[in-house]
């Protein structure tokens, strides 16, 4: 017997949109729901299910319902229900990790969002191919299994807000060293996000990066633009590509001191790194009081590396760098030394994850130097950074669309469709997760793998060719802050 919507009063609060999605949700988890029950409980959850939606009650849709129990009475259903406490269910079934046709995650993971519309940076895409605002296929990201005649989009907007409250933010950083005879938490200040760019994304801006590349190579960038120095050494000769302003890493010819140059010109911010800025600033990784208006690219080949550096206070903070291709390790400390080609030691190590940005402020920008030694494999880095006002170039005239970047509100005004209601408890989710890693950073606790171990709140001396020295605590100085070096960019 189908539920008569105007009747029931629990059905009643909702609209039929929403009870679709529901229907839909719902179906994709049947097999659990299911779990243990008759037949004929199977048959009366199926019908109840399908119910839901106003618009499905019909005989195709009756027929379909029966295909489906049939499946889940067939001999590989134990091997489904296997997969579901291996978690292999959930992982291609939740909202964060939908996966069309029911394929294999790739590496690095490709989120539900990116199977949708395979748009990434969308502001970019939606110029290219015209897809404007439209919303995602749910239904058909579930996989040929539990097809359902209708489906629900998910909202451009919808997708973009899911995603950002699924930001992780790591700000516990602790290593202490003695500075001008005062213990200082030299790393206070330094914040590493992760899951602001989808592996789509990350694929998209690593081809641009080399289009960009192969410009420069055939001369199509300004001179200041592009830089391909000579290897003439394991570690030297990364090639640049600087937007927005030109920075002079070292005393030139002319004389000029490291900083940017005043009259040189460079090419202008691309419209993909523009994307990326309004990302970083509406979702909260850096602040709309600090948009970036220039920006350099890094390109490491195997063995390159930048020594230690503080970067320029023709910079204001906070900047920030976004890690490619591959994951490396930066070194923090107030003296780090060079050990030999490519190879430095210092009292802390943090691995950079692909897709990570590392944001710099504070103590972890002024105080104590940073370098990357020789990476293993090829790495993009892309640093964004807001220049001083009274530094700026000569002429330099700020882009348009950069102004005003207002970052995203963490609660919506209204939760009142299942959607709204799934970004809420996945913010809530998070933030605990969040709260909790925290504080096991905070107090030494937490997992034995690597990265756990190098987020933890002590003080270790890291060597890249080797580890040692004891831990050490103390209380710290924000009040120091040194002369600024080469800034290489990490």
């Amino acid at each position: 017997m189908e539920p008569n919507y105007e009747e029931d009063v629990f059905l009643g609060k909702y609209q039929p949109s929403e009870l679709k999605i529901a229907s839909e949700f719902l179906t994709t988890w049947l097999p659990f729901l299911s779990r243990d029950l008759c037949n004929d409980c199977v048959h009366v959850l199926s019908d109840r299910i399908r119910s839901l939606d106003p618009e499905k009650v019909n005989g195709e849709d009756k027929a379909a319902s029966g295909s489906m129990v049939e499946n889940m009475e067939s001999e590989d259903f134990d091997n489904k229900m296997d997969n579901i406490y291996d978690g292999k269910f959930c992982d291609s079934h939740s909202l964060d990790s939908l996966k069309a046709g029911g394929s294999e995650a790739a590496s690095p993971r490709i989120s539900w969002a990116d199977m949708g519309d395979e748009d990434g940076l969308e502001e970019e895409e939606q110029k290219d191919s015209g897809l404007g605002s439209q919303g995602v296929d749910v239904s058909s990201l579930a996989g040929d299994s539990m097809k359902t005649p209708q489906k629900r989009k998910l909202s451009r907007e919808e997708r973009e807000r899911y995603r950002f409250m699924n930001v992780k933010k790591m700000k516990v950083f602790s290593c202490f060293e003695k500075v001008r005879g005062r213990s200082v938490n030299i790393l206070e200040g330094l914040e590493l996000h992760t899951g602001v760019f989808s592996a789509v994304e990350q694929k998209k801006i690593v081809d641009f990066v080399y289009e960009l590349q192969e410009k420069g190579q055939r001369g199509e960038l300004r001179d200041r633009t592009f830089t391909a120095p000579h290897k003439w050494m394991r570690g030297k000769g990364r090639v640049t590509i600087q937007f927005g302003c030109c920075y002079n890493y070292a005393p030139d010819k002319a004389g000029n001191p490291p900083g940017i140059l005043q009259r040189e010109a460079v090419d202008p911010i691309p419209s993909l790194f523009k994307v990326i800025i309004k990302r970083l600033v509406g979702w909260h990784v850096l602040p709309p009081t600090c948009i970036p208006d220039s920006c350099i690219v890094n390109i490491y080949d195997e063995g390159d590396c930048i020594p230690p550096h503080i970067d320029n206070h023709d910079f204001v903070r906070p900047f920030c760098t976004v890690s490619f291709l591959s994951e490396c390790n930066i070194l923090f400390g107030s003296n780090l030394k060079v050990v030999g080609p490519g190879e430095f030691s210092g009292p802390y190590s943090m691995p950079l994850p692909v897709g990570s940005v590392l944001v710099l402020k504070g103590n972890g920008a002024d105080v104590a130097k940073h370098c990357v030694p020789a990476v293993p494999t090829k790495r993009i880095s892309i640093t964004f950074r807001k220049m001083d006002e009274s530094k700026r170039p000569v002429g330099f005239t700020p882009e348009p669309d950069l102004q005003g970047i207002k970052p995203l509100p963490y609660e919506q005004t209204t939760q009142s469709t299942p959607a709204a209601a799934a970004i809420s408890s996945s913010r809530s989710s998070n933030d605990q997760n969040g709260s909790n890693h925290n504080y096991r950073t905070a107090h030494g606790e937490g997992s034995k793998d690597r990265r756990s171990r190098d987020y933890r709140s002590e003080s270790r001396e890291w060597s890249s060719s080797g580890q040692r020295r004891e831990k050490s605590r103390h209380t710290p100085n924000r009040s120091y802050r040194p002369k600024a070096t080469r800034s290489d960019n990490v």
